[in-house]
């Protein structure tokens, strides 16, 4: 059976900083491992060590069995890659190989007799390395996918298949494939529900070895068996599950802050004794020797240096205001998204927290468009103020927003225009959402966030949990009384999507957020289900819990 091991690695970034050291774990025997941390401490980056991607500054990995990857972002950019590209990548070299070098072959085929006997040869190999084995994995993941066969999508393009589409094909291919060890890095963003419980069942039901990066709660306390724990430039692992990973956390924590109170006192009592023979040794040549020894003690002491420290706390501090509104916030009357539901009524009331709720597709983010722009339909492919670039998706039936109503719009693809100069640019300048402000208040507000460092950066290079942290920060600042949120915590870390339940539970105004976070739906009251049958209704519990 394949295992990791990494030993004492370290990390330097380009510009010469230390992004972390001492970094020792393995992953084996079948074992499910999480990686978690804060954005940016980074998991990715371990990750792609771990591949072979990139060689450790510091220490050293060894791996052994066949290795199967599967990247954060498989098809954002628009690189031509068809899904029959993306099958191979993620196949056993050979078959990589053997398929790369059939594809060529038949480019290059003609009438002439050495094209044909080069594409001849190329199929013998393509069958000697496992290709037409590889063909069936093709078609059962295709089909289980997108419920299409192989030869009817294999030379579609991997960007017109939606998010979740994209990473249930290359879930189901690297769970069944022959490779002994995964690296998954989060592999569930943009799955909705069904996905994701069938994402734990396989991950927890394989006999692969098996390093993750999630920072859904619900799937990580179902499926992590061990958790490394990358923060504070190095990295610490729990043998037990994501259950008992906040205890075990706290506990250090308070281990480390009792070993350096004793070391500050055990330094103190040096100090003093030293001082001690120093006025001693003032009066009394005889002290000197004992001057001496103590002064060498407090050195060898100094030297040894403090014990660990804990890694620092996020700081990320919300402060979604909101404000009083109408009681009706919102008011559907026979809505109906063109082909995608069926009319429904709905009334939203000042304070609700409402979970729209249901399967990828079903319409979701279009009735949150809708609402940001308070119930008219754009030109298809405008952008409105906060928000992605819309679709033809028309409507029937009306939509009226609540008086003092403001909207403000979290798009789950984080589009938002004017974003074009750095963060502080941003926020000083304002835009037609929010009015500027002061550059003292905007590095405070960036530093609430943890976004001081980044204050030059443009939102482009940020990471995408510091790119929606940004977002919210934006929504806060416009004084938005109705938060229409659409996946918000796919990209935040544990403390940031913690740290934004705080402020919704805090918020004076109107919450509905899209979200597939089993976790985050826990703080909501309300429960709208768009269904795959084209209904729109409100359940009691959420969907996934009533079915």
């Amino acid at each position: 059976m394949g295992h990791i091991e990494a030993m004492t690695v370290g990390h330097v970034l380009p510009d010469g900083r230390e992004l972390f050291t001492g970094v020792s774990f393995r992953v084996g025997d079948g074992a499910k491992v999480a990686l978690v941390g804060p954005n940016g401490a980074g998991k990715t980056t371990l990750l792609r060590m771990v591949a072979g991607e990139l060689a450790p500054t510091g220490g050293s990995i060894a791996r052994s069995g066949g290795l199967g990857v599967m990247g954060q972002f498989i098809g954002s950019i628009d690189d031509g890659r068809t899904l029959a590209d993306l099958a191979l990548s993620l196949a056993p070299p050979a078959v990589r190989a053997a398929g790369e070098r059939l594809r060529t072959a038949m480019a290059a085929l003609d009438d002439g007799e050495r094209s044909q006997l080069r594409y001849a040869d190329a199929l013998s190999v393509w069958g000697e390395a496992g290709g037409y084995a590889a063909e069936v994995e093709f078609d059962t993941a295709s089909v289980a996918a997108l419920g299409l066969p192989w030869d009817a999508v294999s030379e579609r393009p991997v960007v017109t298949l939606s998010g979740g589409e994209q990473k249930r094909f290359a879930l189901e291919l690297l769970l069944r494939g022959p490779d002994e060890v995964l690296l998954l890095d989060e592999p569930d963003n943009f799955l909705d529900v069904p996905a994701k419980r069938w994402l734990e069942e396989r991950i927890a039901a394989s006999d692969k070895s098996v390093l993750f990066v999630s920072h859904d709660r619900e799937l990580l306390a179902n499926t992590a068996q061990r958790v490394v724990t990358v923060e504070g430039g190095s990295a610490w692992v729990h043998p037990g599950g994501f259950a008992s990973w906040h205890a075990a956390r706290t506990a250090r924590h308070d281990r480390f802050d009792e070993q350096r109170r004793r070391w500050d006192e055990e330094r103190a009592k040096l100090d003093r004794l030293v001082a001690h023979y120093k006025a001693k040794a003032a009066h009394n040549d005889g002290m000197a020797s004992r001057l001496q020894a103590a002064r060498t003690r407090l050195a060898r002491f100094v030297d040894a240096g403090p014990p660990q420290e804990r890694a620092p706390e996020q700081s990320i501090r919300m402060r979604l205001g909101g404000g009083r509104t109408g009681k009706r916030a919102i008011v559907c009357e026979q809505l109906e998204l063109a082909g995608l539901t069926h009319p429904f009524d709905l009334e939203v009331w000042f304070g609700d927290r409402v979970a729209v709720l249901g399967a990828n597709g079903s319409g979701k983010s279009h009735f949150l468009r809708l609402l940001a722009r308070g119930g008219s339909d754009p030109e298809p492919g405008t952008v409105p103020a906060s928000g992605a670039a819309l679709s033809a998706v028309t409507h029937d039936g009306s939509v009226r927003l609540g008086a003092r109503v403001r909207p403000g719009h979290f798009s789950q693809t984080h589009e938002r225009p004017g974003l074009d100069g750095t963060l502080l640019d941003a926020l000083v300048h304002g835009d037609v959402d929010r009015d500027g402000m002061p550059l003292g208040a905007a590095m405070k507000a960036l530093a609430r966030y943890e976004l001081a460092t980044q204050a030059d950066q443009g939102f482009a290079t940020l990471s995408g949990g510091q790119q929606a942290r940004f977002l919210i920060l934006l929504l806060e600042l416009a004084g938005a009384t109705l938060l229409l949120l659409d996946e918000p915590t796919d990209n935040l870390d544990l403390a940031s999507a913690e740290a934004l339940e705080q402020a919704l539970a805090t918020f004076e105004g109107t919450v509905l957020a899209v979200t597939h976070d089993r976790w985050f739906t826990r703080g909501f009251d309300r429960f709208v289900v768009f269904g795959d049958d084209g209904e729109v209704r409100e359940t009691a519990t959420p969907f996934w819990e009533a079915s």
